[in-house]
């Protein structure tokens, strides 16, 4: 099995999380692709952000009708900081698979600073999404050599909004229906999610 894995907030989840868990799909042949919420992101220190529990609710509806997308809560249960180094470790002991750990390419220049990340190289190959403006050689340039070799790119369109962009426009009640599926704000709407965020 060749599983890749989408970790995030997903505050709320958008197409652009759909758009490159269906790219790195095709890219790299993978199986399947799994989203996992962190419960706390451990380099983000200010923001709490909406409670777990309806981040799986919208991230079940991302996915709905996707057979080879799936998720699971295994951050949230076990508390504390997300560390994306357990997290592998202990899928590697549920689940024996060649695992891709899914990144933007700003991501990938903080690697350094994760827990263990040589570690993680040993369990796993990364799978970096470059977007326009930037180049394949823009993220590898920052990255140590040792790590060169476990990184495959995946191209991406250029993005135009993010999660913290859409909580924005969600608070002061602009469209979302660009890039939120109808399913994930009839789920906002129902439950009056970021209208004080």
């Amino acid at each position: 099995m060749r599983i890749g894995i989408l970790g995030g907030t997903f505050d709320p989840p958008h197409s652009g999380h759909l758009a490159l868990a269906e790219a790195a799909l095709e890219q790299l042949e993978l199986d399947e692709v799994l989203f996992i919420p962190t419960n706390r992101n451990p380099l983000k220190k200010t923001r709490t952000g909406m409670a777990a529990k309806h981040r799986i609710a919208m991230v079940d509806r991302l996915i709905k009708g996707k057979p080879q997308m799936a998720y699971t809560d295994m951050e949230i249960t076990r508390g504390g900081a997300s560390f994306s180094v357990d997290t592998i470790s202990e899928l590697q002991m549920v689940r024996q698979a060649d695992y891709w750990f899914i990144m933007g390419a700003d991501a990938l220049r903080g690697l350094p600073e994760w827990k263990s990340p040589q570690r993680l190289m040993r369990m796993c190959r990364l799978a970096v999404a470059v977007r326009p403006p930037l180049i394949v050689a823009d993220v590898l340039v920052k990255l140590p050599e040792e790590y060169k070799g476990k990184v495959d790119v995946i191209k991406m369109s250029a993005l135009d909004i993010s999660s913290s962009e859409l909580r924005d426009r969600l608070h002061t009640g602009q469209s979302v229906a660009s890039w939120i599926s109808p399913e994930i704000q009839q789920y906002i709407e129902t439950h009056k999610l970021y209208r004080n965020a």
